[in-house]
């Protein structure tokens, strides 16, 4: 598995991905899917500054996108952190590759990054998602009713986290 900052070129493949995923991740996904080219650049605008970061998830023997995280809402000086949103898609679930891609981006976040702490906030409902992120080393922190608006509702979202010192 491979980690690489999303680019222009990428909207084919990911609009393909979106669409086919698209019921799969209503529940779970804050905004409609990405299927449009002016979607896409929208998108891609928000990591024109140095609050958010947009990586994509790629096997390596084929360089085929598998899943997509976005280190968000970064946080230098005194915390140097940032939370991370995460998804794979319909097509490329269930066979670890989020669970090593996830791992990379840890380590990319703390050595190249130079953050210090990550976070994520997942839905108590979102089982797969909750295992993964274990799985990677995130220990649950605490809970947040009515965190989010998604799927029509505000949802409630566990809080999980990892720092630099928990993957030494």
């Amino acid at each position: 598995m491979a980690i690489r900052y999303v680019c222009l070129q990428d909207f084919e493949e990911l609009s393909a991905l979106h669409t086919e995923s698209a019921k799969m991740l209503a529940r779970w996904m804050p905004g409609p899917p990405i299927v449009t080219f002016e979607d896409f650049e929208s998108y891609l605008t928000r990591f024109d500054g140095p609050l958010h970061e947009g990586f994509l998830i790629c096997r390596s023997d084929t360089g085929e996108i598998v899943g997509w995280v976005n280190v968000n809402n970064i946080i230098r000086g005194t915390h140097q952190s940032a939370t991370i949103g995460y998804s794979a898609y319909a097509s490329t679930t269930g066979r670890g590759y989020m669970t090593e891609g996830l791992g990379l981006l840890v380590r990319h976040a703390f050595d190249e990054m130079e953050l210090h702490r990550l976070e994520a906030n997942i839905q108590p409902s979102n089982t797969a998602s909750l295992s993964l992120i274990k799985r990677v080393g995130f220990h649950r922190e605490g809970y947040s009713p009515n965190f989010q608006y998604v799927d029509g509702a505000w949802r409630d979202h566990e809080r999980w986290a990892i720092t630099v010192e928990m993957t030494e």
